[in-house]
């Protein structure tokens, strides 16, 4: 006789989460990244970012939008090339990922995965060798899809320069 163990009910948040589709980001759409980033900024985990650098570097930020248009995720990626006087001795072609966050209602639910993989979609595609990140949390979501622990002065030079290091995130790298 086979007897079936039976398996938890997923959780509702997971049944009702929305449809989403990731895009780059418009630069009208700054003041929406902005107030999506600001929970993060309050909790220390990200540095608090102008509306304008939003605007500014929009073509550097992928969105997660939910089937309403509503903007639930954001995360930028910052290419440095060879040959940038701004990038680390051992950088060569490198991406940072920064200002990543999920809407906390969306947190759990699958949505900052599908977001880091589009993230990673895209360093592939402009043949980057190597992706940095910084972070104050366990970096958890990050370890899972291959980040691994390093230290900033393999990082593009300029982005090391610009961590705090009062803050004292954990710096990862993803290469391929």
């Amino acid at each position: 006789m086979t007897t079936a163990t039976p398996r938890p009910a997923a959780p509702p948040h997971a049944l009702l989460t929305p449809s989403f589709s990731v895009r780059t980001a418009r630069p009208d759409e700054a003041t929406a990244l902005a107030a999506l980033s600001l929970p993060f900024v309050a909790s220390g985990a990200l540095r608090e970012r102008p509306v304008s650098l939003y605007a500014d570097r929009a073509a550097d930020f992928l969105v997660l939008e939910a089937s309403d248009g509503t903007l639930e995720g954001c995360v930028g990626l910052r290419a440095y090339p060879d040959g940038d006087p701004d990038g680390g001795a051992d950088a060569g072609l490198a991406g940072v990922v920064y200002n990543f966050c999920v809407a906390e209602h969306q947190q759990g639910s699958g949505a900052g995965a599908g977001l880091l993989r589009a993230v990673l979609t895209t360093a592939r595609a402009r043949s980057l060798d190597a992706l940095f990140t910084a972070t104050t949390g366990s970096g958890g979501l990050f370890l899972r899809y291959g980040f691994t622990p390093t230290t900033a002065d393999l990082a593009p030079r300029a982005w090391a320069e610009s961590l705090d290091p009062r803050r004292n995130a954990r710096v990862l790298v993803r290469t391929w």
